[in-house]
């Protein structure tokens, strides 16, 4: 496991956060052909800054419930670019921490964040009831902006398979992969975002 201190966290998600505005915007104006063959290549998006291509390949669907007990599915946001994000209401340290860059980084886009679907899918279906997710939602300003996806355990488990999203409940937490898909209008895994460039576990 990797244990998180807030210091080392912060500097990470200032990264964290340049780099999502950036390819937010980059997908946002997906039509443009330089910006297109950037991300089709694979190479560092603008201003060097790093994500991984994920060749467009079709994003996989899912249907789950989000805190204002509405169903939402991924299919629903086609025409528009999404961030799809994993994580559980009482984590600790990186879970909110993502929340308030997503937060800070969808304010940075003014009215262009409305034209973009956030979701965020718990990885925690015993803990992570509409309750939990509606007040981690309010306590991070994101009722505007996304919609927390909760389920059972097997409708969750699809979608972290689909995902390659590593999911495992702790005495007093859970341990679970990071990082930021980005997907784009037409439905396309574009860019994979992690805070350290890897697949991290923590409590």
């Amino acid at each position: 496991m990797i244990r998180w201190n807030w210091r080392l966290a912060s500097r990470l998600s200032v990264v964290t956060l340049a780099v999502l505005v950036v390819l937010i915007v980059a997908i946002i104006q997906r039509n443009n052909a330089a910006t297109s063959a950037q991300l089709n290549s694979g190479n560092a998006p603008p201003n060097g800054l790093q994500g991984t291509s994920l060749g467009d390949t079709p994003a996989p669907d899912f249907r789950l419930t989000d805190q204002l007990g509405q169903q939402v599915s991924l299919s629903q946001f086609k025409g528009k670019p999404v961030v799809l994000t994993f994580m559980y209401t009482h984590c600790p340290d990186i879970c909110p921490l993502t929340a308030q860059k997503m937060h800070a980084a969808l304010q940075m886009l003014g009215s262009s964040a409305h034209d973009i679907g956030v979701l965020a899918v718990s990885t925690d279906p015993r803990g992570d009831t509409r309750a939990a997710a509606l007040s981690f939602t309010k306590a991070h300003d994101m009722q505007d902006y996304w919609h927390y996806l909760i389920g059972t355990q097997t409708s969750l488990s699809h979608v972290w398979t689909a995902y390659s999203v590593y999911a495992a409940p702790q005495i007093h937490s859970v341990s679970h992969s990071t990082g930021l898909y980005l997907i784009d209008k037409q439905g396309r895994e574009s860019v994979f975002l992690d805070p350290q460039h890897g697949t991290l576990s923590h409590r």
